[in-house]
């Protein structure tokens, strides 16, 4: 692998913890309100109610129920996106045979971020699950075991959580969601590096500076054409997202009899469209355009940044 890739994996990784650890209790937010479509009675009324209860129920630890998994997820899923981009993009030149300091049609950008959302999303799959399956843990069954003051040592981590699948439905079952997870990174892919690659090529051009090299943008460029980039993404392929919340978290909240098929992507939608209609659907969304607007800001300002300063290419 070379220098550069492995400079490519590691300012991603460190972009997208760092945007993690910030956004960790509104993406529990959205997860919640997205496994409650399906329920008789919603337990929240909308995103600033779940954060009050969950606030009030659960304290800040709460707030970041299942914070290890997507620490890591964030890490697989920000290195494997950027390299990926990054080699297709070569792979382009390449085949066009371009120089490496050929600048890509916004077409072809576009195309390279679907693809590197469609490779990265069969490493996210089985890291969401387990992230999904520990942000409804306190929404279970009362008799769920806690500590004497309501704590949460007794419940099951992240390393718990993985085994139990794997017993459960074997190593396929980790990739449950895996078909709502790559429609949302496919698309959502190719919406985030096209709408990031687009701004930041119009804000150049305002100053007149004739490069699309990002290592011309300035933190604050880089940041609001970040932020462009998070709400393209979420608003492309919410739906998708819905669906896969909910079906990674049937098991705890809506448990089949033994011997039920499980869940499908199909089987899914339909069920939340005729439950809730298309509202049902984009369950979440606002809080998750709201936290993804600083939070995909704050990735490719630290990206754009290491970038720039180590010459990540």
């Amino acid at each position: 692998m070379s220098i550069r890739a492995l400079k490519d994996i590691t300012f991603g990784s460190i972009a997208g913890m760092t945007s993690k650890v910030f956004e960790h209790p509104f993406d529990l937010t959205k997860v919640r309100l997205q496994s409650q479509v399906l329920d008789a009675t919603a337990r929240f009324s909308g995103p600033i109610d779940c954060l009050m209860q969950t606030w009030k129920k659960e304290g800040l630890r709460g707030l970041y129920r299942g914070l290890p998994a997507p620490i890591v997820g964030a890490m697989a899923e920000n290195a494997s996106l950027f390299w990926t981009y990054t080699e297709l993009q070569n792979a382009f030149r390449w085949y066009e045979k371009q120089p490496a300091t050929h600048q890509l049609s916004l077409g072809q950008l576009a195309l390279a971020g679907s693809g590197a959302g469609c490779i990265t999303s069969f490493v996210l799959t089985p890291i969401e699950l387990v992230k999904c399956k520990m942000q409804v843990q306190m929404l279970m069954a009362p008799a769920l075991p806690t500590g004497p003051s309501g704590s949460f040592h007794r419940l099951p981590g992240p390393i718990s959580v993985l085994t139990s699948i794997i017993r459960i439905s074997g190593l396929r079952g980790l990739w449950l969601g895996q078909t709502a997870t790559l429609i949302r990174e496919t698309g959502g892919g190719a919406a985030w590096f096209a709408s990031k690659e687009a701004v930041a090529t119009l804000l150049l051009k305002r100053r007149h500076v004739p490069s699309k090299d990002k290592k011309e943008l300035r933190p604050w460029e880089s940041a609001v054409s970040g932020a462009a980039a998070g709400v393209a993404y979420n608003v492309a392929l919410f739906p998708a997202d819905t669906v896969k919340s909910a079906m990674q978290t049937e098991a705890e909240l809506r448990p089949r009899a033994a011997g039920e098929p499980g869940p499908t992507f199909l089987g899914t939608f339909r069920a939340m469209y005729g439950a809730q209609g298309i509202r049902g659907l984009y369950a979440g969304c606002g809080i998750t355009v709201a936290r993804a607007i600083p939070s995909s800001a704050l990735i490719f300002l630290i990206y754009d940044g290491l970038s720039k300063r180590y010459g990540a290419q």
